[in-house]
C-alpha cells in the first residue's frame, strides 16, 4: 500500500528566516525544487526566541507570498506585548496569510521582555478573540515531553489547554521513536482531543549537529542510531543513506498507523526531505 495514498493528509515544511540575501536565494531556490516535487500544503517560517526574527521573518513571508506560497508564520508571546501581537496579526491578514504556527517561544538569554502571555494557550484565546475563526491555529505537541515540564502529566495538561482555547491542529516536535508519538495520540484520543496531531520530521543529514540540536530541545536519537550515525561521521554518503533509510522507515510506519500527514524539518534545505518523499512514492 502506498503510505501516501490518503487525500486528507497534510504535508508540509519548515523554513527559518535568512539572515542574508545569499541565504534567501538559498531558501527560495529550495522552496522551488520542494513545490516541483511534492506540492507541501504549506510552508512554516519560525520565529526567534523573544521575537529576535521579526523582522526577517516577515520578510520571509513576503518572500515566500510573491510566489503565491501558502505560509504559516510561526508567532510566540514571549517577548511581544499584546499590542505588538494585534499588530502583527493585522499585517498578516493584509497579506493574505490564514494560517499560524502559535508558540509560547524561547525564552532570550537576556530574559523574556515584554510578557504579556506566560503561556501559548493564552496567545491562542487572544488570536481567536481578535481575529475570530480567520486563522488555522496550530500549536506544538511534545510527544517526548518540552525539556522545561515538571512531569508528563503538566505536560500534556499544557497541550490540552492549547486545544481548548481554540487550536486547530498540532505539529509534533521531531523524533525517531514511533512509540512516544503513539502513546501521546493515545492520550489524546483518552482526553477526547480529536484535532489532527502531526508528526514533526528532522531529515537526518550530520551527526553533530543533530546531536546537539536534539540535547537542546529534548528530542531522544535511540542509541543503535547514534552509534551508527558517529561511525558515519566521517562519512558523508553512507551517513546520508542511512539517515533517509531511518527517516523514511519512521514516515512510512507513522503514515500506516494512521499520522495525518508530515511536518519536514528542512533547515532550508531541499534535498534530504525530497530524497524521503521519492521514497515514500516508490
Amino acid at each position: 500500500m502506498n503510505s501516501l495514498s490518503n487525500a486528507g493528509n497534510i504535508f508540509s515544511c519548515e523554513f527559518f528566516p535568512p539572515r542574508t540575501e545569499a541565504g534567501m536565494e538559498k531558501l527560495l531556490l529550495a522552496r522551488r525544487e520542494l513545490d516541483s516535487n511534492m506540492h507541501p500544503a504549506f510552508y512554516s517560517v519560525t520565529f526567534g526566541a523573544g521575537g529576535t526574527s521579526r523582522d526577517r521573518t516577515l520578510e520571509t513571508v513576503d518572500r515566500l507570498s510573491q510566489d503565491n506560497a501558502s505560509v504559516a508564520p510561526h508567532i510566540s508571546c514571549i517577548g511581544s506585548s499584546r499590542e505588538q501581537i494585534k499588530q502583527l496579526l493585522e499585517r498578516y491578514i493584509a497579506k493574505g496569510v490564514t494560517r499560524l504556527v502559535t508558540l509560547r517561544g524561547d525564552i532570550p538569554e537576556e530574559g523574556p521582555g515584554a510578557n504579556d502571555f506566560k503561556h501559548a494557550s493564552e496567545l491562542v484565546e487572544f488570536i481567536r478573540d481578535e481575529t475570530g475563526n480567520h486563522f488555522h491555529i496550530e500549536v506544538a505537541a511534545y510527544p517526548e515531553y518540552h525539556p522545561e515540564s515538571i512531569s508528563p502529566q503538566s505536560d500534556f495538561e499544557h497541550f490540552k489547554h492549547k486545544i481548548e482555547a481554540g487550536a486547530d491542529s498540532a505539529i509534533t516536535q521531531y523524533f525517531y521513536n514511533i512509540d512516544a508519538y503513539l502513546h501521546f495520540i493515545e492520550n489524546c484520543d483518552k482526553a477526547n482531543l480529536s484535532v489532527p496531531v502531526v508528526p514533526g520530521v528532522m531529515p537526518i543529514t550530520n551527526f553533530t549537529g543533530l546531536v546537539r540540536f536534539s540535547d537542546n530541545c529534548g528530542a531522544e536519537i535511540p542509541r543503535w542510531i547514534r552509534k551508527q550515525l558517529e561511525a558515519y561521521q566521517d562519512d558523508t554518503d553512507s551517513l546520508l543513506a542511512f539517515g533517509a533509510d531511518v527517516v523514511t522507515n519512521l514516515c512510512s510506519r507513522l503514515l500506516d498507523c494512521g499520522a495525518p500527514g508530515l511536518h519536514f524539518y528542512t533547515l532550508n534545505q531541499s534535498q534530504a526531505t525530497i530524497e524521503i518523499w521519492r521514497r515514500l512514492n516508490s
